[in-house]
């Protein structure tokens, strides 16, 4: 630790501030660690440094060496971070968190006292926010941009005093540059604010509505990221804010988001069906599972001979849900169709051999029989019947929905009619118009998120003649 002591100089916020930079493993606070942290305390007139590489228990990935210049041989012998939690805690304590892109640097601190055994909370500054706030004529307001544009001192980027040290340097710049009063309200409005992502405009939260909708959060050059829905949309949007210290994908969305779109919707139903649809056309890079949802199998018992009741995997066009009886299961590819089987074949005993998905002689017994894992039906131990009622009642909780309805449906939701048929959602009609035209089109296509969706709301649901009559 060194200190210096400086003229009296304009400081005009209550708190001393602490200027943290760490360098880490990753970008992930939960899963990644910290290589080295910098503290630089300042209450207008004194300076206490600290800095330190951290031993991060693990390697350290060779495009993280090169963009740090910190190397796994420089850091084996360094302190872990629990050897110097204690004096980090100390020397944090009291003092307002400053950081450029606060969220993250706080986030490993965070974290890093978690794994510690300890509790750590602060009060946050992020210099990104700041210079936004103060500098509004610029676009950019990165460190790269902030050390260009102010001119200052920087002699390694990316290690952990430097960028401390330039953040102290922006802030004298600042000090200097606005009147007091003006930076006092400005830093008690920023750290008074709910946390939100540096790129985001505190102004454009206000603006979401607290009902029914849809959100997208794009990236960098546009990219959506993710998109999701609720029936409370602002405190939805706030709640990813609020957690992303400790949840992965919250910290991703916080790093990388850079604006947020909204759709109002009628009710849940609306809001449910548009998430999906959008999610299939724009491909955010963090919905994965509703972005697979693409190819649909399950399987259908045929009746084979009387009593005997086998299953055939269906995929894609040979599906007809809502249509026909026994079709069980939505799986997104065949090979998790037959895993679910598997699983449900070998737990309640049932034989391969007469579910025709082993091949034997003729009165021999199947192989899970000699394991004493089959109930008989290949050797006449036990009824076709028997065994066709124990496959049906395995399969009860993954029976699919028939159709109820002779032709399409409606589902009602404020001005708006979502037009479905046999599990299809045809679209959504707004006027007598478009409704003509999506019945008279019919056509529609199925997925598994979708069919989920409807079958939960199925009591909603009214036959087009029903409501045809009942509109009259």
């Amino acid at each position: 630790m060194s200190s210096q002591h400086l003229p009296q100089s304009v400081h005009p916020v209550d708190k001393p501030f602490a200027f943290v930079d760490v360098e880490t493993t990753g970008g992930s606070a939960t899963t990644d660690s910290l290589t080295e942290i910098a503290i630089i305390r300042f209450d207008g007139q004194t300076i206490h440094t600290w800095q330190s590489l951290i031993n991060p228990g693990c390697r350290i990935p060779g495009y993280i060496e090169r963009l740090t210049g910190i190397t796994n041989s420089m850091v084996v012998d360094a302190p872990t971070f629990a050897d110097v939690a204690a004096h980090v805690q100390q020397l944090l304590e009291g003092h307002l968190f400053v950081a450029h892109n606060a969220r993250f640097d706080y986030g490993f601190v965070k974290n890093a006292f978690k794994r510690a055994g300890q509790d750590f909370r602060a009060h946050m500054l992020c210099t990104v926010k700041l210079s936004r706030r103060l500098y509004p004529q610029y676009p950019r307001h990165g460190l790269d941009q902030l050390i260009a544009r102010h001119g200052l001192h920087m002699k390694d980027r990316h290690r952990a005093y430097d960028d401390a040290h330039a953040l102290l340097q922006f802030w004298q710049l600042v000090c200097a540059e606005h009147d007091p009063a003006v930076l006092q309200k400005t830093v008690r409005e920023l750290v008074a604010r709910p946390s939100l992502p540096a790129h985001i405009d505190p102004a454009l939260i206000d603006a979401l509505p607290n009902s029914f909708g849809v959100y997208v959060f794009y990236g960098e050059n546009e990219l959506p990221i993710y998109i999701g829905k609720s029936n409370r949309l602002r405190q939805r949007v706030l709640s990813h804010f609020a957690s992303d210290h400790t949840a992965p994908k919250e910290m991703k969305i916080s790093m990388q988001i850079r604006r947020i779109e909204h759709i109002c919707c009628a009710g849940e139903v609306d809001a449910l069906l548009t998430e999906s649809r959008l999610i299939k056309e724009r491909m955010p890079t963090l919905n994965r599972q509703l972005r697979r949802q693409k190819d649909v199998f399950t399987w259908q018992l045929v009746q084979q001979s009387p009593g005997l009741w086998v299953p055939v995997l269906l995929g894609g066009n040979d599906i007809a849900i809502g249509q026909g009886q026994y079709l069980y299961g939505l799986f997104s590819s065949a090979r998790d169709a037959r895993e679910v089987l598997s699983a449900i074949i070998k737990s309640e005993k049932l034989c391969k051999a007469t579910l025709g998905l082993e091949k034997v002689r003729a009165g021999s017994s199947c192989f899970a029989r000699q394991l004493k894992c089959c109930e008989g039906a290949c050797v006449g131990q036990e009824s076709a019947i028997a065994h066709s009622a124990r496959l049906m009642s395995a399969l009860t909780s993954l029976k699919l929905r028939d159709w109820p309805f002779e032709g399409a449906a409606l589902l009602r939701e404020g001005s708006l009619v979502h037009v479905i048929h046999h599990w299809c959602y045809l679209g959504t009609a707004r006027d007598e118009q478009e409704l003509e035209e999506l019945l008279s089109d019919g056509k529609g296509d199925f997925s598994r998120d979708t069919y989920r969706i409807l079958v939960k709301h199925r009591d909603k649901l009214v036959g087009v003649k029903e409501a045809t009559l009942a509109l009259a």
